[in-house]
C-alpha cells in the first residue's frame, strides 16, 4: 500500500457528527454473507395449517447475493463458491432487481426430475452447466432487510422477482398444511424428504424450532478415517468412518458400495497424502484389519437404513465428498419428536431455584436472567450459535465464586454440544457450543452468567471471521476517552477498508469489530492485529499502548489485540456480565456511540429494547462481512 502502519494510524481523527477523513474504500457490491437458518431433523411432519412445506434438496445449501452489477455464491459455512457456480450467477445476474440476498440449494436434476447428490459432484467435476438453482427465501431486496417479516411474505416477493425468470434459478413452491400426505408421495417418488417451516416465522441465522426437516431415507455426513485394502484390484474394499457423538470421534462402521471406477481411483489419489500410522479411533479389530488410517480431514455423505445399537451403520452407501463441511462439524444428527423440537426453551430447560439471588447489589434472580436469555436468544443465537465458547458460570451468584468453563464431559446433556480441537501439545480436548435455545438455556441453569465465543465457526476453526480491538481504559480514564478512542479506530480500519462497528462491553471499555469473510488464518490475523496495535501506540503514546504489563498502561488505553489469536475468546453480542447492575454486551451503531453514556447502558432488564433495536433498518447489517484482511 506504500504506507506504514504508523502514517495510517496518524491519520483518522473523526469529527462526531460522523464524517471522517480517512479515505473510504467502501462502495456498492453484492450483500454480504450472513448467517443461515438451519433445520432440525424431527420424527414426524408438524400438522397444522401454521407450517407450509417445502420439498427438501439434494444439493448444496448456497447463497446467492446480487448487486452493483457482480453476483457471489456462498456455502452454509461462508466459504465463496462463485467459481464453481458461475452459470448460476451468471442467471442471477439477469433478474431485475438493484441487489438481493437469495436462499437456497444448488442441485443436479436427474431424467426423472429429482435431485441427485451424486449427479451434482459429476457436474462439479466437469459439467457446471448442468446445475440448477431452488430459491425458497429472501433476505435482502433492494437494500431492504426482509428477516424481519413473516416467511409468507418473504416468498411472496421472492416468487414476484423469479415468475418471469427462464433461466436455471427456479422458485422452491410450497404447500400450506397435509405435510404427511406430501412426505408420503415424495418418498414414494424417491426423494430425501419434506422440510417444514412455521409460515409466520422471521429468518433466524440459527437453528432453531421455526425449520423442521423429515427424511424419506437416513443420510448424514461422516469422517473419512482410513481404509482397507481390497484383494482384488489397487483400490480400496471400503472407507472407515467416524463421527463425533459426546464430543469423541467414534468409530461408525464402513462403507463399500456407491463407488464406481472413477470415484474409487480419485479417491485414492485423495487420501494416499493424508496417510498416518496411528489410528484416529478406536474400531473393532477384526473390522479394520489391515487397514490404511487417514488424518481425518475428509468428510463423506452416507446413505443408510439404520444405525445399530453398537452405532454403526447399517446397508451404508456412498454418494459423494462434502467440500463445504469441515469435519469438526460432524456430528451425530438425530431425530427429535416433534413436539420437543417446537416447544419453547423455556419450557424444555427447567430452570431450578429461579429465586436465587445472582446478583445481590440489585436482588436480580436466577430466574429473571434466564427470562432474559429465553427472550434474546433468536438475536443472541447468530452471532454465539455454531462457535466454540467458554461460559463465566457463578452457581451461587456474582458475589460468591465465579469460573471460567471451556470443556465439558457430557455434564450439559444433549443440548450442549462439543466440538473435538487439536491443543498446541498435540492431543484434542472436547470444547462446548451451542447452536438452540435450548442449549442457551441449558447452560444459563447450570449457572452460566456470561458468554464469550472464538473469533472462528466450528465449520472451521482455523479461519477467523472477525478482528475484534478490545479498548480498556485504565483506572482514572472516563467514557469520554473511550469514546475518542472508539472512533480512532474506527477511522483507522476504514482507511484500510475494513468496515467495523462498536459493541458496548457492559464492563469498562469497548469492542471495535470487523466481521471478515474467514479466509485468514490465525497466525496472520494475530500478527496483523498485534502489528496494528503497536502502530497506534506508537503514533500517540500519551493515550494509547499496547504493552501487556499494567504497570505500563497508566493513564492511558490499553489496545488489546489478543482476542484475535487461535483459542482466545471475547465475550459475545447480548451476553450478560457478572458485574454490579448486571449490565449487558450489546452492539450499538457509530451514531449510537457520538452520545451512548456509559459501556454499560443496557442491562438484563432491557430485552425489550434490544430485540427492537436488533430488528430496526440501521443495525441489520452487524456480523455479515464480505471483507478480508487488506494487506499492510
Amino acid at each position: 500500500m506504500g504506507r506504514t502502519l504508523t502514517s495510517i494510524a496518524r491519520q483518522g481523527a473523526a469529527d462526531r457528527g460522523g464524517r471522517t477523513t480517512a479515505r473510504s474504500v467502501a462502495r456498492a457490491g453484492p450483500p454480504p454473507f450472513r448467517p443461515l437458518q438451519l433445520a432440525r431433523l424431527v420424527d414426524v411432519v408438524p400438522s397444522g395449517d401454521r407450517w407450509l412445506h417445502e420439498m427438501k434438496y439434494d444439493g448444496y445449501r448456497t447463497l446467492v447475493a446480487i448487486g452493483g452489477g457482480e453476483a457471489r455464491a456462498y456455502t452454509r459455512s461462508g466459504l465463496d463458491w462463485s467459481d464453481r457456480f458461475a452459470g448460476i450467477l451468471a442467471d442471477a445476474l439477469k433478474l431485475k432487481v438493484g441487489s438481493a440476498l437469495i436462499d437456497g440449494e444448488a442441485v443436479v436434476l436427474d431424467a426423472e426430475g429429482r435431485s441427485s447428490f451424486q449427479a451434482l459432484q459429476g457436474a462439479l467435476k466437469g459439467a457446471p452447466g448442468n446445475i440448477d438453482y431452488y430459491a425458497f427465501d429472501l433476505l435482502e431486496l433492494d437494500g431492504e432487510d426482509l428477516t424481519g417479516l413473516p416467511l409468507v411474505d418473504r416468498k411472496a416477493k421472492l416468487r414476484a422477482i423469479l415468475q418471469r425468470s427462464k433461466n436455471r434459478i427456479r422458485f422452491s413452491d410450497h404447500i400450506v398444511g397435509s405435510g404427511e400426505k406430501l412426505l408420503s408421495s415424495f418418498c414414494a417418488a424417491g426423494l430425501e424428504g419434506v422440510v417444514s417451516k412455521l409460515v409466520t416465522g422471521k429468518y433466524v441465522g440459527a437453528r432453531s424450532g421455526g425449520w423442521l426437516k423429515t427424511k424419506c431415507i437416513k443420510r448424514q455426513e461422516f469422517v473419512i478415517v482410513g481404509w482397507t485394502p481390497s484383494d482384488k484390484s489397487r483400490s480400496f474394499r471400503s472407507l472407515i468412518l467416524g463421527v463425533h457423538d459426546k464430543g469423541e470421534l467414534r468409530y461408525a462402521g464402513k462403507v463399500g458400495t456407491g463407488f464406481d471406477t472413477a470415484e474409487l481411483f480419485r479417491l485414492m489419489e485423495i487420501m494416499k497424502p493424508l496417510e498416518q500410522t496411528d489410528p484416529t479411533l478406536k474400531a473393532p479389530r477384526a473390522e479394520v484389519r489391515g487397514a490404511h488410517w487417514l488424518k481425518p480431514t475428509l468428510v463423506a455423505e452416507i446413505a443408510y437404513t439404520e444405525m445399530t445399537n453398537e452405532g454403526t451403520l447399517r446397508h451404508p452407501s456412498y454418494l459423494g465428498l462434502r467440500e463445504d463441511k469441515k469435519p469438526e462439524a460432524v456430528v451425530l444428527e438425530t431425530e427429535a419428536p416433534v413436539e420437543e423440537a417446537t416447544a419453547p426453551a423455556s419450557s424444555l430447560v427447567k430452570i431450578s431455584n429461579r429465586e436465587r439471588v445472582i446478583y445481590p447489589e440489585s436482588n436480580i434472580t436466577k430466574g429473571q436472567l434466564a427470562d432474559y436469555y429465553d427472550a434474546v436468544a433468536p438475536i443472541m443465537l447468530p452471532w454465539t450459535g455454531s462457535r466454540p465458547i467458554s461460559l463465566v458460570r457463578c452457581p451461587q451468584g456474582r458475589a460468591r465464586k465465579c469460573f471460567f468453563q471451556k470443556h465439558d464431559a457430557g455434564s450439559f446433556g444433549d443440548a450442549v454440544h462439543h466440538i473435538r480441537i487439536m491443543e498446541k501439545d498435540g492431543h484434542e480436548e472436547p470444547y462446548l457450543y451451542i447452536d438452540t435455545p435450548e442449549g442457551l438455556m441449558t447452560c444459563v441453569q447450570m449457572g452460566t452468567i456470561e458468554f464469550h465465543g472464538w473469533g472462528a465457526r466450528i465449520e472451521d476453526v482455523e479461519k477467523a471471521d472477525r478482528l475484534v480491538f478490545d479498548l480498556d481504559p485504565d483506572e482514572g480514564l472516563d467514557f469520554e476517552n473511550v469514546r475518542t478512542a472508539a472512533f480512532h479506530f474506527r477511522d483507522i480500519l476504514k482507511s484500510i477498508g475494513l468496515q467495523t462497528f462498536p459493541m458496548l462491553t457492559g464492563g469498562k471499555g469497548v469492542h471495535v469489530i470487523a466481521p471478515l469473510t474467514p479466509r485468514a488464518e490465525w497466525p496472520e490475523v494475530k500478527d496483523f492485529a498485534h502489528r496494528l496495535a503497536q502502530a497506534v501506540a506508537q503514533s500517540d503514546p500519551a493515550h494509547f499502548t499496547a504493552a501487556l504489563p499494567k504497570a505500563q498502561r497508566k493513564g492511558r488505553i490499553f489496545v488489546d489485540y489478543l482476542r484475535n489469536q487461535r483459542g482466545a475468546t471475547a465475550v459475545m453480542p447480548y451476553s450478560a456480565r457478572s458485574r454490579e447492575g448486571a449490565p449487558v454486551a450489546a452492539p450499538i451503531t457509530w451514531k449510537e456511540m457520538e452520545t451512548i453514556d456509559k459501556p454499560s447502558h443496557f442491562h438484563v432488564g432491557d430485552a425489550k429494547e434490544l430485540l427492537k433495536r436488533a430488528r430496526s433498518r440501521a443495525l441489520s447489517a452487524w456480523g455479515r462481512a464480505d471483507q478480508e484482511l487488506p494487506d499492510l
